[in-house]
């Protein structure tokens, strides 16, 4: 997960002022991460003003969080776009604290959107560049396999937050469940999968079709997106791809299961959230 270079998406060089503004951004944004505090937005002078520079900053908040790992990609569906105000998805670093196995106590202090997901995640056996055809990336990718995430935003109002400012809060990722290799998954119609996400007693059940339409799609987006900010998909890497269903409501102490395929056949992510202190 090094970039390959700092360039932004215009091909210019970042000057000296910009990756000052960005180290700013992302001090910001870690701040509040880490003290729990919600942000109204971002003060002017921090705020970025592009994609590429929100990208910049998302790129400086490994100086603080630590290792990635991979990529999550928000607004893949169109529900989902509309809901947050962008046109487009926004991919984001899965940072190595914030990532959990299944049967775990997941913290759920901190957790401000309070929402669970099921989505389809790969896991890269080889790098792929922009352009790659649907055969290379299916070569690329060693397994599928189930996840849950737990998507969060350092903002008070992420849904008035702005496309740049969501980029650079590493495009609300939050905690993250990497559930079991579905078998066969390379061979599946995804699109045509269905998925089942069950928090306490609420249940909602969804497809891979909510993924721009195919997960497979939402991977060849970020294969082709990810060069545009200096960067690209690396082997090893795992790419969760977007929830499958309509988020469900989480709580302190909830009990999260995520079922794939019929009856769950394909595979089964579960965990319980953490209960409130005292």
């Amino acid at each position: 997960m090094t970039a390959h270079s700092h360039t932004d998406r215009s091909g210019i060089e970042p000057s000296a002022v910009d990756l000052v503004r960005a180290d700013g951004t992302a001090g910001a944004l870690w701040q509040a991460w880490t003290t729990g505090e919600r942000l109204a937005a971002l003060p002017e002078l921090l705020r970025p003003r592009t994609l590429a520079e929100g990208f910049a900053a998302q790129r400086r908040l490994s100086e603080r969080a630590g290792p990635g790992y991979g990529w999550k990609l928000a607004a893949t569906a169109q529900a989902g776009q509309a809901h947050i105000g962008v046109d487009a998805p926004l991919p984001g670093i899965l940072f190595e604290r914030f990532r959990h196995a299944p049967g775990e106590v997941v913290p759920a202090d901190g957790l401000h959107m309070a929402v669970a997901e099921a989505e389809f995640a790969f896991r890269m056996r080889a790098s792929v560049d922009a352009g790659a055809s649907r055969e290379e990336l299916r070569t690329a990718v060693a397994a599928v396999h189930c996840a849950v995430e737990l998507p969060d935003s350092r903002f008070d109002d992420f849904l008035a937050a702005g496309a740049p400012s969501l980029l650079a809060d590493a495009a609300c990722a939050g905690r993250f469940v990497l559930g079991p290799e579905i078998p066969g998954g390379l061979d599946l119609d995804l699109a045509a999968t269905s998925t089942s996400l069950q928090v306490d007693d609420e249940i909602v059940t969804g497809s891979g079709a909510a993924v721009l339409g195919d997960p497979w799609s939402a991977l060849a987006w970020l294969a082709d997106a990810l060069p545009q900010y200096g960067t690209r998909l690396e082997a090893g890497a795992v790419v969760t791809t977007g929830t499958t269903t309509t988020p469900v409501p989480t709580r302190a102490g909830a009990t999260v299961r995520a079922t794939f395929g019929e009856a769950g056949a394909l595979g089964t992510v579960g965990f319980t959230l953490a209960g409130r202190p005292g």
